[in-house]
């Protein structure tokens, strides 16, 4: 297995040219217009400063040698004196501007990519691992601010170069050009650098990415892993990408570090090159010895920035690769599109789908032709083996999924062509593991409806079973639910996320009821909140209980996509079909009445 195996791109990157990423990046800091002109100001102080400093001693040790005088060796110290406090003053003016530029770009830049995954469809999320999107959200855009400071630095020593060549040609135009040929030979060798740079760079992130995905899995079912007393197998399988992170940056510190002792060996040649022409030069009369010796002073200041600009290239792409896997996050296009945004109001409820046909892949065919009309307010319940189609109708519902035929109309009104925002307020959802962040009880409730005060929330909560419920909680309503609920039963998970619901007043009502048993007292608790929930809404229910589908107006029986069967719980039962079948394998032992056969 070789060392970048598994390090394939995502579906969704892409490929961006240099320039179009310049643009890009040009664009967050084309914001920033009067900053970037003051820091530039001091920039430039800075670089002609610092290139002036030889010149200004080069012409003071020329006055001095016609005639010496305390008065000329104060005067030269003090303009040396005022140079090296003017650059610290502007270099720390522009450091300390730089910073908060690159914390406002960087800050911007990570803010369009957290909105850009987060208006992602579901689908997005099920083909790519979150870890791998957090790591270009977080790891990917603290790279790329570290490359924009060296990139302000580039700019200085581009700057200090220009300012140095004028020195030169003023000092021996000859020598000058013996230096400019020779230039070409380092940018040729960072030309050669940049490719590698790029390629071990891309790999390096694509690594991290792995290592914060297996990280994230990791810690996310830690509880499932130490249940089946999996930790020696889960670190191994950390080592494993972790040791692949090793060697992938191995080579990429190989690649990077060679790129400063080559092409100092490199400036070395062409000082020595230079030492030899000068010498023949002043032989020759064609300069003086202290002027070749100036001129030697001048080519060390000069091959320093030359070294810096081809090796902070290698750096530089690093902050390319950085940017455009930033780029290609926020430019992934989203599988389900909207063909309009027009306002939603309080819904009815009517429900209809009309020939549909959707699929996942282009061999998984889920729904072909399929129609169904739910009436406003009606409550209909869904039952059927796994694969039947269940969880895709609800996910066609909610616009999670794109459909690739037919029509979805709510109140006789293509959905596709509602604001998603304000279509989906209208939709209370219930997951089959309801998900709870971290706060209180209260804060969860409130979270569909952030306006609600705490009074307000407990009369909510009281609706059901008089708040019994609440009175099982160590706190009540500001008792801490932990990560993902986690400090909850399951019983009180359901009950908080049903109360959210109560509190959402939606017109729809989407239940992927859980499968979990639960105590008789939190049963009868949870049915409570779903018929005040029924009363008020249409709802899809997938249901699981006994008497989730005693309670709908009408139960739909799915098999691979298609209706085979539809009435009330004692009508289907009469019928003796697949759902009398689906109810004595599921359902029947939920009955009071059910007695197991003796053996």
């Amino acid at each position: 297995m070789g060392v970048f195996s598994g390090l394939d791109t995502e579906a969704y990157d892409r490929t961006y040219t240099d320039s179009e990423l310049f643009r890009r990046i040009g664009g967050y800091f084309g914001r920033y217009r009067r900053r970037l002109v003051i820091i530039t100001v001091f920039i430039s102080i800075v670089a002609l400063t610092g290139a002036a400093q030889p010149l200004i001693i080069s012409r003071g040790i020329e006055a001095l040698e016609g005639r010496p005088s305390s008065l000329l060796i104060w005067g030269l110290t003090g303009i040396m004196t005022v140079a090296g406090v003017g650059i610290w003053l502007a270099n720390w003016q522009w450091r300390r501007l730089m910073a908060r530029l690159i914390g406002d770009v960087v800050s911007q830049l990570r803010t369009d990519a957290f909105t850009a995954a987060i208006h992602h469809d579901l689908a997005f999320f099920d083909e790519f691992e979150s870890g791998r999107i957090i790591s270009r959200i977080t790891s990917d855009t603290q790279d790329f601010a570290q490359v924009v400071q060296l990139v302000s630095d580039l700019v200085t020593q581009v700057l200090l170069v220009l300012v140095l060549l004028v020195v030169l040609v003023s000092i021996s135009w000859q020598l000058t050009l013996t230096l400019l040929a020779l230039t070409p030979f380092v940018g040729m060798m960072t030309v050669g650098f940049r490719k590698a740079a790029r390629y071990v760079t891309r790999k390096g992130f694509r690594i991290l990415a792995e290592v914060n995905a297996a990280i994230q899995e990791t810690v996310t079912g830690i509880s499932i892993a130490k249940n089946f007393r999996q930790e020696e197998a889960i670190y191994k399988s950390f080592s494993q990408v972790n040791q692949q992170s090793y060697q992938v940056n191995l080579r990429r510190g190989f690649v990077l570090s060679n790129v400063f002792p080559v092409l100092s060996v490199m400036s070395s040649f062409g000082t020595a090159a230079l030492l030899y022409w000068g010498g023949l030069s002043v032989g020759a009369g064609l300069v003086t010895i202290g002027a070749w010796y100036l001129f030697m002073q001048s080519v060390d200041r000069f091959w320093f920035p030359i070294i810096n600009l081809s090796s902070f290239w290698s750096q530089f792409q690093s902050g390319l690769s950085a940017s455009e896997r930033i780029f290609a996050l926020i430019d992934a296009q989203p599988v389900v599109q909207q063909m309009d945004r027009q306002p939603v109001g309080r819904l009815r409820g009517e429900i209809e789908f009309d020939q549909v046909r959707f699929r996942y892949t282009r061999q998984e065919q889920v729904l072909a032709d399929f129609s169904l009309h739910i009436a406003p307010g009606e409550s209909v319940a869904l039952v059927g083996h796994t694969g039947a189609g269940k969880s895709s109708l609800v996910k066609l519902i909610t616009r999670f999924y794109e459909f690739q035929g037919g029509t979805i109309r709510v109140d006789g009104r293509d959905i596709r062509s509602f604001d998603l925002t304000s279509y989906r307020k209208q939709l209370g959802l219930v997951s089959q593991s309801p998900f709870l962040f971290s706060g209180t009880v209260a804060d969860n409730i409130r979270y569909a409806r952030p306006e609600l005060s705490d009074a307000e929330i407990e009369v909510v909560a009281r609706r059901i079973g008089q708040g019994e419920w609440l009175e099982t909680l160590p706190e009540g309503l500001q008792t801490h639910v932990g990560e993902r609920g986690a400090r909850l039963s399951m019983g009180q998970r359901q009950l908080v996320a049903l109360t959210r619901v109560l509190a959402q007043q939606p017109s729809i009502f989407i239940l992927d009821e859980a499968t979990a048993s639960v105590d008789p007292f939190t049963e009868f608790q949870i049915q409570e909140a779903m018929d005040l929930i029924l009363k008020s809404t249409t709802s899809i229910l997938i249901a699981h209980r006994l008497s989730t589908v005693r309670s709908v107006d009408r139960i739909l029986v799915l098999q691979k996509g298609r209706i085979i069967e539809q009435g009330s719980h004692n009508d289907l039962l009469r019928q003796g079909g697949h759902y009398a079948e689906l109810y004595n394998a599921y359902f029947r032992h939920q009955s009071p009445d059910y007695k197991p056969a003796e053996s």
